[in-house]
């Protein structure tokens, strides 16, 4: 049985780091970039007359393995962009908290396209539990403009304006659809965390995922759900690497008397254990 549920748990992480595909191979839409004007019209026609024929003008998707190890690329395919590493962690706080018992469901606010919540319910069915929760909480419209006035580490951010963050609902519901881990124990969480976690109807977690980049996406996600992680159970910040994040941990610590020790992940990552 447990060489069995390693197998599935494995074959996952392949699948949702597209580790089973050799993505150097594939290719993606050139962007045509300025050209002086004297060739831009050459350039324009030569796009035109492709584009009548339903062809276009074609370049191999950037592709570096130590990059996708680290999840320090945004993957063209992949279900998650954490990287091998991260993930692996957090197969080893869900089963942790499964074989000791530590009490509560599991969350991850700002979830992309899903991979994290889909490995976290994974292992739930790997494990046959059928009394945790994975909660997916995320605005599924990217991330919010910066609040500057209230959150003034967060003035220069503008990942609000990267198009490749925002995945829909849909989109994400479909993912879990397609490893057939779509079912009433995955509860989505839809709209911006300040609004939507400190009324969300979670009484425990073992689990608590934040990856939300900002200091305010950080605060919120800490402010409402650390009080409900349990005596055992885990708090992960994937963006511990970005400053605004790193500081609103180490207010929120502060200002909490929380003194557990932060350990490394990858470089990028953190994690603790609550006593």
């Amino acid at each position: 049985m447990e060489t069995t549920r390693d197998l599935y748990l494995d074959l996952i992480e392949k699948v949702l780091l597209f580790e089973l595909w050799d993505e150097s191979k594939l290719w993606r839409t050139a962007p045509i970039e300025p050209h002086p004007f004297y060739k831009k019209w050459a350039v324009d026609k030569i796009v035109q007359h492709l584009a009548k024929t339903n062809r276009r003008i074609m370049e191999p998707v950037p592709f570096d393995v130590a990059e996708r190890e680290r999840g320090k690329d945004w993957p063209t395919l992949a279900h998650t962009m954490i990287g091998r590493k991260r993930l692996n962690n957090l197969r080893q706080c869900c089963e942790f908290v499964i074989k000791n018992k530590v009490p509560g469901d599991f969350i991850e606010t700002g979830v992309w396209r899903g991979g994290s919540c889909i490995f976290m319910r994974a292992v739930l069915e790997a494990y046959g539990v059928t009394d945790r929760t994975v909660w997916v909480a995320d605005s599924f419209q990217g991330l919010p403009p910066p609040n500057a006035e209230a959150y003034p580490d967060d003035l220069n951010d503008n990942l609000y304006s990267y198009d490749e963050l925002r995945v829909s609902l849909s989109d994400v519901q479909e993912n879990f659809s397609k490893f057939g881990l779509l079912d009433d124990q995955v509860k989505f969480l839809k709209g911006w965390f300040k609004d939507t976690l400190p009324t969300a109807p979670i009484k425990q977690l073992a689990v608590l995922r934040l990856d939300g980049d900002m200091y305010e996406s950080t605060w919120d996600g800490l402010s409402a759900l650390y009080p409900k992680l349990s005596s055992g159970g885990y708090c992960i910040i994937d963006d511990y690497f970005l400053p605004p994040c790193e500081k609103a941990v180490l207010d929120f610590r502060a200002q909490n008397g929380i003194s557990e020790e932060i350990i490394d992940i990858d470089g990028l990552g953190r994690y603790w254990q609550r006593s």
